[in-house]
């Protein structure tokens, strides 16, 4: 399940993408095994999902052999980051920015491991879907390792843009899963067990498994009104 679109990231062979805060690394599997061969580094704070990504590696089939291809995975704070200046081409930070305690010191560091030039797609919970489910279950928000603020579109774009970088695109994603969202945290002290949480679940892993066009269109109709992640792409300037 992709939040951030590799096509909308003018992809090259041989470019150096990081995935800041990959948890179990679903964009590094895309952009590892995507058509266009790129060296791509997972990172992330928790030292178990970085593990549970390289495990992940052995259960899919090698991609086409290329010396462009490569993927590398290490665990690292958001805020100081183990790379040096302009090292990549590209930086996605997907659904990570609601969990730090210093978002700006995140996106500083984001805009200095990126070189001139490059790009960087941010996503976040999309305001109005997550105040829902704050205001459904104040434990939503309580849970360890969990959301810790709501962004506005404003308040996310002007963030990036005090560090230099220039908004390009934005969309909105993700919009048959906000109502499981809000199922959960109407019934958060069930959720486990309800049958009713239970059958959404299976609803959603048949659709991203099958992805029958129906399901497809509906959503990219319902993206604009419901989605539940905003996702933004950025360029850092040449100058």
């Amino acid at each position: 399940m992709l939040t951030i679109q590799p096509n909308r990231l003018d992809l090259k062979p041989g470019d150096r993408i990081l995935d800041l805060g990959c948890g179990r690394g679903r964009h590094v599997y895309a952009l590892y095994w995507g058509e266009t061969p790129v060296h791509v580094v997972g990172a992330d704070l928790s030292v178990e999902e970085v593990r549970a990504t390289a495990n992940g590696f052995f259960d899919l089939p090698p991609p086409a052999a290329s010396p462009h291809r490569s993927a590398t995975l290490s665990a690292a704070d958001a805020a100081r980051l183990p790379f040096a200046d302009g090292s990549f081409d590209v930086v996605i930070c997907s659904e990570v920015l609601e969990h730090v305690p210093d978002p700006d010191a995140a996106l500083a560091e984001i805009v200095r491991v990126t070189r001139p030039g490059g790009q960087v797609a941010v996503s976040v919970p999309r305001w109005w879907p997550e105040k829902l489910c704050w205001n459904l279950s104040p434990d939503y928000s309580q849970t360890p390792g969990g959301h810790v603020r709501i962004f506005r579109e404003r308040q996310l774009s002007r963030a990036a843009e005090r560090t230099g970088l220039r908004l390009n695109a934005r969309h909105w994603a993700h919009a048959l899963h906000s109502p499981y969202w809000w199922l959960q945290c109407a019934l958060w002290e069930t959720r486990e067990t309800s049958p009713l949480v239970r059958l959404y679940r299976r609803f959603l892993e048949w659709d991203l498994m099958k992805r029958p066009l129906f399901t497809r269109a509906l959503e990219t109709a319902l993206n604009p009104i419901l989605g539940k992640s905003l996702v933004m792409y950025f360029e850092r300037p040449d100058a």
